[in-house]
């Protein structure tokens, strides 16, 4: 899907998944606190603005994906990092200005960026525990990381995964995701989708309209 279409659909996607907002019908103390704490949070943090100049300043030296991400995804990935204070992170897809959102959500993290599979270097025995994948339009990327970095996973781990219901094989992919036996709880945001690996907690899955 490209980035036109995306902005024409916006007002009807957001009308279809009106009635999944602000975490009514959702019982989960947990996925309630995720919901409401974490994806809705608005409180202006701090770093917002010291990281919007430092986006600004690397922009003169990078290509158009640098800025290809929204401001609303970007601040997300920030505050889920330092909800989830993740020891690694794995940033797989093109190079964005969404790494220094990743980087500031935890000073001091283990931080690892792959653009191809060539590039995916994982220390042997350490864990995965937040991996942002994104790079919708080669699915078969999306699905090799996935693997990977699953094999990977601890109670602790969150996969946060680019343009699920972007195009059909995306859906598909999406389906099998939430369907591997090592997942527990998922969100769907339409432009991204959560997944958590505790499996103490009963699987389901909640859209929400972000």
């Amino acid at each position: 899907m490209n980035r036109i279409t995306l902005i024409l659909k916006r007002p009807f996607i957001w009308l279809s998944r009106f009635r999944h907002r602000c975490g009514y019908g959702v019982h989960s103390p947990f996925a309630f606190n995720l919901i409401t704490q974490v994806i809705y949070e608005s409180t202006p943090y701090y770093k917002y603005k010291d990281l919007a100049v430092e986006q600004k300043k690397l922009a003169l030296q990078k290509d158009k994906n640098w800025k290809y991400e929204s401001k609303k995804v970007k601040r997300l990935l920030f505050r889920l990092v330092n909800y989830t204070q993740p020891d690694t992170i794995v940033d797989a897809g093109r190079l964005a200005a969404s790494s220094l959102y990743l980087k500031a959500g935890k000073e001091g993290a283990d931080y690892t960026s792959a653009s191809e599979l060539s590039e995916l270097f994982l220390e042997a025995g350490v864990p995965v525990d937040f991996l942002y994948l994104h790079d919708y339009r080669h699915p078969e990327f999306v699905e090799e990381v996935f693997r990977i970095c699953a094999a990977r996973t601890t109670k602790k781990s969150i996969f946060v995964v680019e343009g699920i219901e972007y195009s059909p094989q995306m859906k598909t992919l999406w389906k099998r995701m939430q369907q591997d036996e090592k997942v527990g709880i998922t969100f769907n945001l339409y432009d991204l989708g959560i997944l958590f690996f505790d499996k103490t907690k009963i699987k389901q899955d909640y859209i929400v309209n972000f």
